[in-house]
């Protein structure tokens, strides 16, 4: 089932595995981090029971979608096994299924087993930083799970990314390369796509800058828009200050992105966030 948004003729309905999603007013995507590496020590989750009281807490914030990553994509993030990143996962998906069997569960994975086994443990959506780069059984996975699927820019490997990531035109380049990607994904019959521009992965301050900057002209793929910003360092990096203290400016990037037609915000504080989507859905006549 496709519906259009109604400016930008983009699609705002994705189907997971028969449960649609409405994205025809932008969603908050929450981060719950089972890494204990993560960047943002606040975010980091170990059990069980602290993994169902942020998803409590979440969802009754307004989150759409629960965004659960075991492997840490910072730069220079230690390599994990498939095993390792299966055992802290599958615990806490079965138990967020169980205790919310409305939430929608999204597997933060570069990987086909773990994107199989999650989602067959209960999650709707898969979230690849790699776009199918670091494991080439990605898309014929998706393509069989027949879930809603988000595909990120990135150059490399979360371990080299930031080594002097270099481009002639950044826009062009993320746009070549979604154009690409989205080539071979509707061949394997994959529908339901959501693109992720990937910022502060394998780019500059000035690249992600520049990439905000224009990054309305994503819009021509007529796709939701996910973005992450939330107390990365391209806020921290400009307004010398640590991931704690960069919450306001988190907050202005998500609302600069709603404005140029981000559908999802990627985010570690949902309340702030979902008060941007209000703020800017007022701001475009739309109430709710």
């Amino acid at each position: 089932m496709m519906a259009k948004d109604t400016f930008l003729n983009r699609k705002v309905i994705l189907n997971s595995k028969g449960k649609l999603i409405d994205l025809s007013s932008p969603a908050v995507m929450a981060i719950l981090n089972l890494t204990p590496d993560s960047f943002y020590a606040n975010s980091r989750i170990s059990t069980i029971d602290e993994a169902l009281k942020a998803t409590e807490n979440f969802l009754n914030e307004g989150a759409k979608f629960i965004d659960i990553g075991a492997y840490s994509s910072r730069p220079g993030a230690a390599d994990i096994t498939i095993d390792e990143e299966l055992k802290r996962l599958i615990p806490i998906v079965e138990a967020i299924t169980k205790e919310f069997p409305d939430a929608l569960i999204s597997i933060d994975t570069f990987r086909a087993k773990v994107a199989e086994e999650t989602i067959s443990a209960g999650a709707h959506l898969i979230n690849d930083i790699s776009a199918g780069n670091l494991d080439e059984q990605m898309f014929e996975t998706v393509a069989k799970l027949q879930v809603p699927y988000v595909m990120m820019h990135m150059k490399g490997t979360p371990q080299n990314m930031q080594e002097n990531p270099t481009y002639h035109n950044i826009v062009e380049e993320v746009s070549t390369y979604f154009s690409e990607k989205l080539a071979i994904l509707n061949k394997k019959g994959v529908k339901d796509i959501i693109i992720d521009p990937g910022f502060g992965f394998a780019k500059t301050i000035s690249h992600n800058y520049e990439l905000l900057q224009q990054m309305e002209q994503l819009n021509s793929f007529e796709l939701p828009i996910l973005v992450g910003f939330s107390r990365k360092s391209m806020v921290t990096k400009v307004l010398n200050n640590k991931s704690v203290d960069a919450l306001n400016g988190t907050t202005v990037l998500n609302t600069s992105a709603l404005l140029k037609g981000a559908k999802i915000l990627r985010v570690h504080d949902v309340k702030e966030a979902m008060e941007c989507v209000k703020l800017v859905n007022r701001l475009n006549g739309l109430i709710g």
